[in-house]
């Protein structure tokens, strides 16, 4: 990749023009949709896996998607579960890009192999988000940094954007540092949050000494304004400092509006922790729209996607101004490394006959 690809990169936003049309309007930004509850994992502090359930049907899956699209819907995001065990996960890929839609996909990347990498990016995945926790696996979590190390080899030559992401809690937090840096100093936006509570509010597991906690994301923070790869927005970063000071944040949760969520069985999920019975194929965009207003639930919110949305759509000038400027404070280190790295040696011109 050449300096201006690389540079290029930097500023990338998938649609974003396009995209940016639904800070004014009344239609949604995106949609995560479940291609299964199954996982090959079990973290303990995940709630969002259940493998007695069945994989849904390719053909359900395109209507759902048809569905997104028709409600305006600008970007998809494929999760699960593990959505690498869907067996049509490549052709899911294919169909939401010839509808348009800007199209990532995150998985703890232990089933990812090199021909399912290029597979996916022929049908056309812009991004794809590897989820680890640890730079070894715990009895809490096992996506372990040190099992797809090997992996991030895949992506040297890949047009797929590729970002790593983590949680922190009391178990991860001495080694998230670990794989902070790990992702940092291969050159890969790296991004590690705050344990978010489950459904009923209980945290699964321990979150840690708010301490810690706190002088952790302050330098995540730093980094970030230096103009670091730290793939959270500064926004968030700031979000995550408040709520562990317990100082009010001023919002408006857009959950089911500007974002939804469409579970497995085709479900429209308010987010990732406010289910509904409703089904996807029955929801209008006044029905979106409703739930353009506070929640009692946002107090202390942790589905950080929802918090990022909502913070983007109520304040675009500052958060984007922010994500602006410590992304051209990268472009020097671009330069400084193309103009140290050795140029190409041009192959001998063959011998005159």
């Amino acid at each position: 990749m050449n300096l201006l690809d690389k540079i290029g990169r930097e500023f990338s936003g998938y649609n974003l023009l396009e995209s940016g049309k639904r800070i004014f309007d009344r239609k949604p930004l995106q949609c995560s949709l479940y291609l299964t509850d199954k996982c090959n994992l079990d973290c303990s502090y995940c709630t969002e896996y259940d493998n007695s359930k069945p994989h849904p049907k390719l053909e359900d899956l395109k209507l759902w998607i048809r569905k997104i699209r028709d409600l305006g819907t600008m970007r998809i995001a494929l999760v699960g579960g593990e959505p690498l065990m869907h067996p049509d996960v490549v052709e899911v890929v294919r169909y939401c890009r010839d509808l348009g839609f800007a199209t990532s996909l995150t998985t703890n990347g232990f089933l990812l192999t090199r021909k399912r990498l290029q597979e996916l990016e022929e049908a056309g995945l812009q991004v794809m988000q590897i989820s680890v926790d640890r730079m070894t696996p715990s009895a809490v979590s096992k996506k372990s940094f040190k099992t797809i190390l090997p992996k991030l080899d895949y992506f040297k030559d890949s047009k797929i954007s590729l970002h790593i992401t983590g949680v922190i809690c009391a178990d991860t937090l001495p080694e998230s540092k670990a794989v902070l840096e790990t992702g940092l100093s291969r050159g890969i936006p790296t991004e590690v949050r705050l344990v978010h509570a489950d459904p009923l509010s209980r945290f699964r597991v321990e979150r840690g000494s708010k301490e810690e906690l706190e002088e952790f994301v302050d330098s995540m923070i730093e980094r970030k304004r230096r103009g670091e790869k730290i793939h959270t927005n500064e926004s968030i970063l700031n979000y995550q400092r408040s709520l562990l000071r317990n100082e009010p944040v001023e919002w408006t949760c857009m959950a089911g509006y500007k974002l939804f969520f469409v579970s497995a069985q085709g479900k429209f999920w308010v987010c990732s922790m406010v289910h509904t019975d409703k089904h996807i194929m029955d929801i209008t965009l006044d029905d979106l729209y409703a739930n353009n207003r506070k929640k009692s639930c946002q107090v202390g919110c942790g589905v950080y996607c929802a918090v990022s949305t909502s913070l983007l759509v109520q304040k675009p000038a500052t958060v984007l101004t922010k994500e602006i400027v410590s992304r051209a404070r990268r472009v020097p280190g671009l330069i400084k490394q193309a103009m140290s790295s050795p140029a190409p040696v041009e192959p001998p011109a063959p011998a005159a006959v």
